[in-house]
């Protein structure tokens, strides 16, 4: 008898969680099944669901993962919370915008009734929203910070140009109370 460890569940799940993504980024969501990622991750079906009761939860299982390297982005940024949630999105987040765009397109897809993927993103949320909220004395402008960082990165999902570099510095050097007093607040300067 072969006992499956908890390593061996985790690669596992990673694979399966893998082959989701690259699914997601090369064919969309209306063409992922359960049998096309079970194929794409080398694994049965039955193991799939094993680890993804599923569709929707294997869906949430991408989103937890996302707000797991999310995590890991701001643990190696060396940078404050509010600092990481106002950057701008580069060319390095491509892939991840192409599955945060796919998460929407799920939520969307469920006709507003709550369930395990629209669960995910919310204690996503919630997490970056705790650590904004524990970096500002206060709750306002804790919530300002969130809700600018929310448009930079849904202009991004949208695929809207980003802001002005020099303006948009002024913005989060305001927003962080860095600003230098008496200065004009021109670009000119």
């Amino acid at each position: 008898m072969i006992l499956v460890t908890d390593k061996a569940a985790t690669g596992t799940r990673d694979r399966i969680l893998d082959a989701l993504e690259r699914l997601l980024l090369e064919r969309g969501l209306s063409q992922i099944t359960l049998e096309a990622v079970a194929a794409e991750a080398g694994v049965s079906k039955g193991g799939l669901l094993y680890h993804f009761r599923s569709k929707d939860a294997l869906l949430a299982g991408m989103v937890r993962r996302l707000g797991e390297r999310s995590d890991q982005q701001l643990a190696e940024a060396g940078t404050s919370v509010s600092e990481w949630y106002l950057q701008t999105v580069d060319a390095n987040t491509t892939n991840e915008l192409a599955l945060f765009q796919s998460t929407i397109a799920a939520l969307r897809s469920v006709d507003g009734q709550p369930g395990e993927i629209q669960q995910a993103v919310i204690d996503m949320m919630r997490s970056w929203d705790e650590g904004l909220r524990a970096e500002f004395d206060d709750p306002v402008q804790a919530e300002i910070v969130r809700l600018v960082g929310d448009g930079i990165y849904l202009a991004a999902l949208l695929g809207l140009p980003q802001p002005d570099p020099e303006l948009y510095r002024k913005v989060v050097d305001r927003l962080l109370g860095r600003e230098t007093p008496g200065k004009s607040h021109t670009l000119d300067q």
